[in-house]
């Protein structure tokens, strides 16, 4: 059975950009929080009133500092707009828009241009779930989380900044292997837990864990994407939402959830990247979410003993039950196969 999908295939990083990478680090962008302002609202419903601290942009950058920074706008004197940009290559569609690769004229830094069509956003009324995701995750700041820079709009679309991971989606690279090794899931699971310990420390849950929603950078680390479900986790929820495969039990059975529907969907990330296919997959969804209530799956022969033992500790119907995401990161298997210091810049 075949999840939904609204793939970002990995593009070709010259189609805009002639240099090419190197094995260095990109360089970090920073908002500048000696300067703020209050963003113009999208003009959908009058919903959209998101406060984003901005960096003018120069004419002209004349200096090495000024050409390793994406400048943020809008600002009194200058607003982002699509001839700000030179657009590349589609690297994905989906139901609402398409995915670009782009550089912006002022410092060529690479980046993803997802422009959205209002009239679409509307239509689905889906509005509420751009604002989160924008809201959300232009405040994010970690090493495995994407970055989205910006936004800004016209008439009939909106347009967001976001960064740029060059080797696409983890899903993709999925497909490509067939399954990835003990020591390259270790690392992921550690880096997907590390991302959503942060995540859970500014009270946001995730809610759609998947590999289709997780990117690989030019160093190989991932980069957790799409917060269009995402919550501020004030309050339980009892919305039915993300990939039918990861829904954990709680959800299915529409009881009040928290941040531990992230802890399960770990399980099952952890799952399929040594598998090749969910815990829970099955040709109808019925039978995946009785097996989802009951917790009921099995392992594969080549599965270790530790990782079994992980992932049983997370794919627990209770969530009182399940591993917070400081144990996944210290689990006897991810230690025995991932050393996280010194790999990845913060």
């Amino acid at each position: 059975m075949e999840r939904k999908q609204e793939n970002i295939a990995p593009p070709a990083y010259d189609d805009v950009i002639t240099s090419q990478p190197t094995s260095s680090a990109p360089p970090v962008y920073e908002l500048n929080p000696a300067q703020s302002t209050t963003v113009t609202p999208f003009d959908i419903n009058d919903a959209y009133k998101i406060p984003i601290t901005y960096q003018p942009p120069p004419q002209q950058p004349n200096t090495a500092n000024e050409q390793d920074k994406l400048y943020l706008t809008p600002s009194p004197t200058h607003s982002w707009k699509l001839s700000d940009f030179e657009v590349g290559r589609p690297l994905g569609k989906g139901k609402f828009g398409s995915v670009y690769l782009a550089r912006d004229v002022y410092s060529h830094i690479p980046v993803a241009l997802k422009i959205l069509f209002k009239s679409q956003l509307t239509k689905n009324n889906v509005e509420h779930q751009l604002v989160r995701e924008v809201e959300i995750q232009a405040h994010l700041r970690h090493p495995n989380i994407l970055r989205l820079y910006n936004y800004f709009y016209d008439e009939k679309k909106i347009y967001l900044i976001l960064e740029y991971a060059l080797n696409g989606e983890l899903y993709k690279e999925l497909q490509k292997k067939g399954r990835l090794s003990e020591r390259r899931t270790a690392k992921y699971i550690y880096q997907v837990s590390d991302a959503l310990d942060y995540c859970h420390s500014k009270n946001v849950i995730h809610r759609d864990i998947k590999p289709e929603n997780i990117l690989i950078d030019e160093l190989g680390n991932l980069k957790i994407a799409d917060f269009g479900w995402s919550v501020h986790s004030a309050s339980n929820r009892k919305t039915l939402c993300g990939t039918l495969d990861y829904l954990p039990p709680e959800m299915v059975c529409s009881n009040p959830h928290d941040k531990r529907v992230d802890y399960w969907a770990v399980g099952v990330l952890c799952y399929e990247l040594l598998c090749g296919k969910p815990a829970f997959e099955t040709t109808t969804a019925q039978e995946t979410y009785r097996l989802i209530k009951r917790g009921e799956y099995s392992f594969p022969s080549t599965f270790s003993p530790e990782v079994c033992n992980l992932i049983s500790n997370l794919l627990v119907v209770d969530p009182a039950g399940r591993l917070n995401l400081q144990q996944v990161m210290h689990h006897e298997w991810v230690a025995s196969h991932y050393k996280p210091d010194n790999e990845q810049s913060s």
